[in-house]
């Protein structure tokens, strides 16, 4: 009511108009605030209730005035009449109280409260004045912001034990020169990185524990660098699938290291090979990744490597299978995830 009280004094200072037009004038502000005002009595009985009141709380002046204030206090917040009650009695104004009040169909309503002590002309306090201001749509950006900084936790808390995995495996693995694993491994953080901006701007203004990403989407993200300019070189076919945002560095893991595989031994090494990606969701999600025209595909010899060792644990991670088929126009790989990692 500050605002209120500084026109008054301003009509104070210009004796032409009457103390009648201050208060029509100062009533039609009122009237036509954006911000619900409502005055009661010490007791907490309404005495007038503007139409922002009306819009905020659905009741109508008529309905209100006359009433207990407690018409729009949900019973769990009813204590805090009483403690407004207490400031107003001692002259105390409450300024930007956050609290929840009551719509007249039963919807709760998030709002901010300012409430000051009205006197008569002798001073005693005889009411209040309250503007309540409807915060909700701020509560609401908010929780989003708060779920999605969580999200945004969870997340880099994953990568960083990705991260620290691949370091992990890699000071095991003794087939590798330390440039060669310098390279391996910015290769492998940098899929990484491509998966997650991927799913940044798919998943903008979403968020939530059960936000997914279009595996066909995620499959380009990371394999674009390899595709040709017709698109003829990878592709991708089948039923696309939506998977589980806390899954997804295990995937874009998974399809770096057939995608780098090919280019090192296997169909994307030759001019003519390509890779053929094929989607099927059921029970699980079956992804069969297919090398095209490449050399024969060979088993490797000696001990699990550095990629080999990723890939089990990455399958691990998703409670998959992994099965290889050793062809003579190259390799063909059977991914299978269980169904509740994804949704078709």
């Amino acid at each position: 009511m500050s605002s209120v009280l500084a026109i008054n004094s301003t009509f104070a200072e210009h004796p032409g108009i009457s103390a009648l037009s201050a208060e029509a004038w100062l009533a039609a502000i009122v009237e036509n605030s954006d911000d619900a005002i409502v005055s009661k009595t010490i007791n907490g009985v309404i005495t007038s209730w503007n139409r922002s009141a009306e819009r905020l709380f659905g009741f109508s002046a008529a309905e209100a005035v006359g009433r207990h204030i407690s018409i729009i206090i949900p019973d769990d917040r009813l204590h805090e009449e009483d403690t407004i009650i207490d400031h107003i009695r001692n002259g105390r104004r409450i300024e930007h109280f956050e609290t929840v009040r009551q719509h007249k169909n039963g919807t709760l309503l998030d709002i901010s409260l300012t409430i000051s002590p009205v006197r008569d002309k002798e001073g005693v306090i005889v009411g209040a004045s309250k503007i309540a201001r409807d915060i909700s749509e701020r509560k609401r950006m908010a929780e989003r912001q708060r779920l999605m900084l969580r999200e945004m936790h969870h997340r880099i808390k994953n990568l960083f034990a990705i991260v620290s995995a691949l370091i992990s495996v890699s000071e095991r693995s003794a087939e590798m020169a330390g440039s060669s694993l310098a390279d391996d491994l910015r290769a492998r953080v940098a899929a990484l990185a491509a998966a997650q901006n991927f799913v940044l701007k798919e998943s903008e203004g979403g968020s939530g524990e059960d936000a997914s990403t279009s595996l066909f989407g995620l499959i380009d993200a990371i394999l674009s660098a390899h595709q040709d300019k017709d698109g003829a070189r990878i592709v991708v076919k089948g039923q696309d699938a939506r998977v589980n945002n806390a899954m997804l560095t295990s995937f874009a893991l998974l399809l770096h290291e057939f995608a780098t595989n090919a280019i090192k031994y296997g169909s994307l090494s030759v001019n003519r090979g390509r890779v053929e990606i094929e989607v099927t969701c059921n029970d699980s999600v079956v992804l069969t990744w297919t090398e095209v025209d490449g050399p024969p595909a060979r088993v490797p010899e000696g001990s699990a490597g550095f990629g080999s060792e990723l890939e089990r644990m990455t399958i691990a991670s998703l409670k998959g299978s992994i099965h290889r088929e050793w062809r003579s126009d190259g390799l063909r790989i059977i991914v299978e995830i269980p169904n509740r990692h994804s949704h078709a």
